[in-house]
């Protein structure tokens, strides 16, 4: 078929289309944006402009710590006895050398009143810190990985734990962060955690503290609070809230921030799925909470909560 092409008067030459002043009105959009961004919904601080730090350079650091964690499982598979600290040390250079950079990043960039006169030294500091905790952190994810062994009948081995179970992702990435934020960094901390909240829809606040032996079955939907307190050897399956049931306000209404608002969770709790349990309250040690209980009061140690039970819960005094 022969393509029929338009006379000469109705072609348009290249870039006359985006050449039309009257097309976008860009002028105008620019300089209300300008407006806002300057003036009328201005966020920005004053000073220098200062540069966010990189989510990419984040995700290729949090592969790049797992990989030195587990350099076998994530890293390469060919490693030996021979070459494995090799492998080891140079992915960490690498990774705490980018770390640092996004540390210092973060701090200039929010201007942190937890880091204040924050300087290059300090992040050097600061990473050097975080770096000598890493058996620490290594150690802690094996109890982790034998509780998911122990708690999913259908595990069969340690590396489909490792590499395959988002729970599995999802605390790795926490106890990592978690270093972070304890360390005041926690603008870099923050997008560690919405980093593994994207890969695995498990959202974790990096402030939360979760002792040893923390399983999370299947996953998706989990959400832990900023201040909660989780002891060791606890299970939580998908979609539970650890959450706050309000949030307390200064005398002219504003939002306290960093307040203890978050439920305590003590050693061996298992809470089933779609369970809310909201609030300053304490779930006793070795309790069992049943799946979509919605929780605002104390469990006494040892309790078992269903649904049908959870309105007998006596007020906590």
């Amino acid at each position: 078929m022969k393509r029929e092409v338009p006379p000469q008067s109705e072609r348009l030459s290249p870039g006359a289309a985006s050449a039309s002043p009257a097309r976008w009105h860009l002028d105008r959009i620019v300089a209300e944006l300008r407006v806002s961004r300057e003036e009328t919904h201005s966020i920005r601080r004053d000073g220098e402009p200062r540069r966010a730090p990189s989510r990419d350079a984040l995700e290729t650091i949090l592969n790049g710590l797992t990989e030195a964690l587990f350099p076998r499982h994530y890293g390469q598979s060919d490693l030996d006895g021979e070459n494995i600290d090799y492998f080891v040390g140079n992915t960490l250079s690498i990774v705490l050398d980018s770390l640092c950079d996004q540390i210092h990043r973060g701090a200039v960039f929010v201007g942190d009143e937890l880091l204040p006169g924050f300087r290059r030294e300090d992040a050097v500091e600061l990473t050097r810190s975080f770096a000598s905790q890493l058996p620490s952190v290594r150690g802690l994810l094996i109890t982790d990985l034998r509780a998911a062994f122990v708690g999913d009948p259908a595990a069969r081995n340690f590396p489909e734990i490792l590499i395959g179970y988002p729970g599995m992702t999802a605390i790795i990435h926490h106890r990592l962060a978690h270093l972070l934020h304890r360390q005041n960094a926690r603008l870099v901390a923050r997008l560690m955690a919405e980093i593994a909240h994207a890969r695995t829809g498990i959202d974790i606040h990096p402030g939360a503290t979760i002792g040893s032996g923390f399983f999370i079955d299947h996953g998706t939907g989990v959400v832990i609070g900023e201040t909660t307190i989780i002891g060791d050897n606890v299970r939580i399956y998908q979609a539970v809230t650890l959450g706050a049931r309000h949030f307390p306000t200064d005398d002219e209404g504003n939002v306290i921030k960093g307040d203890a608002r978050h439920p305590i969770v003590e050693d061996d709790v298992v809470i089933y799925a779609g369970a809310t349990i909201l609030g300053r309250i304490t779930i006793g040690q070795g309790s069992t909470i049943g799946g979509n209980v919605w929780l605002t009061k104390d469990v006494p140690a040892n309790s078992v909560v269903t649904q049908a039970t959870a309105r007998n819960i006596p007020a906590a005094p």
